[in-house]
Parts: C-alpha cells; structure tokens; sequence
C-alpha cells in the first residue's frame, strides 16, 4: 500500500480557507455611491478585519461569508445594512455659545458632541448668525454603497483577537 503526504504551505492553506467565525481576512475594496462615485478604496493598503464581530458594516460582513483568498465580487449594501437610515431628529440647530472657544465655525467642521446616550460625531451643516446647524447622522447614512471586493488573505485569529474583538497587525487595529 503506496501512503501520499500532502504537505500544505501557508499559502495553500490561505488558498483553501474561506472566511467564517474568528478569521481574518484581508482585502481590497472601492466603495461607490448609487451615482458611481468613488467614496473610498484601499489604494494597496488591504483592510484587515475578524469577521463575526461587527468590525465592518453588516451588509458587508454577511456578504463576505465563504469567500476565499483571489475571489473578487461585488457587493450591492443598502443604507439598512450600511451606516443606517438618516434620522433628522440628528439634525439640530444650536446657539453658537455652544461652540465655547471656538472663534470661527464654518460648514463642513466636525465635533464631537455629548448627549444622554453618549458621545456623538456631528458636522456643521449651516452657519446662521448665531444659529449653528448640526447634523449627528454618519456623512453615508442614507446612502446605498457598492463594494467592488477582492479578498487578498485569509488566516486564524490568534486569542487575543477574538479577546478584543478585531484584527491586529498591518490593515488591523494597533495598540499603543
């Protein structure tokens, strides 16, 4: 009786893996709006992330799921599974006095604000006089993204990953 060995290299391994629980993968993206425009992109720096653990948009993730090393798709995301729907209860408009030490506001600026749930980005959508309108919703609330994908590796957590809840390591999160 003639035994084979298969020796496998990681490079065979990341080929053969697809991303489920506690994996993380690495990949490029460009992100676009419903019109075509590009909002984002890795630009050659592959975002790293541990799936299963909200670490990306959930439209994302989930369309993630079983893919493997070399596979480039599409991803259609609607605003529901992105950054969420506007909520204009988020838009406000607020007395400059707010700004305490601020000389000049202009549109287009981004605070971080306290409110009873926590602390909130918000931009300044309006300067009037003395009325400054904010608006606390994410700037792609709203907004339907496609994601033009290609996974570029594959491999296990270590336990301190799943501990933290992300990626570390080039295109994930680092500690100081």
């Amino acid at each position: 009786m003639i035994t084979v060995y298969f020796i496998l290299s990681q490079r065979n391994l990341e080929q053969i893996m697809q991303i489920t629980e506690n994996v993380v993968a690495l990949f490029e993206y460009t992100l676009k709006n419903a019109e075509g425009e590009i909002l984002d992109e890795s630009n050659g720096q592959p975002l790293a992330y541990l799936h299963g653990h909200g670490n990306i948009i959930a439209g994302l993730e989930k369309q993630m799921k079983g893919k493997s090393v070399g596979d480039k798709f599409t991803a259609q995301v609607p605003a529901e599974e992105g950054y969420g729907v506007r909520v204009e209860q988020l838009v406000q408009e607020v007395p400059m006095a707010m700004f305490q030490g601020v000389d000049n506001i202009e549109v287009g600026m981004r605070f971080e604000a306290q409110s009873e749930h926590g602390m909130h980005s918000v931009e300044v959508t309006k300067v009037d006089g003395d009325n400054i309108t904010v608006d606390g919703n994410h700037p792609l609330a709203g907004i339907d993204l496609t994601f033009d994908v290609e996974i570029t590796g594959i491999r296990a957590a270590t336990e301190d990953e799943v501990a933290h809840g992300h990626a570390h390591g080039p295109g994930g999160h680092h500690h100081h």
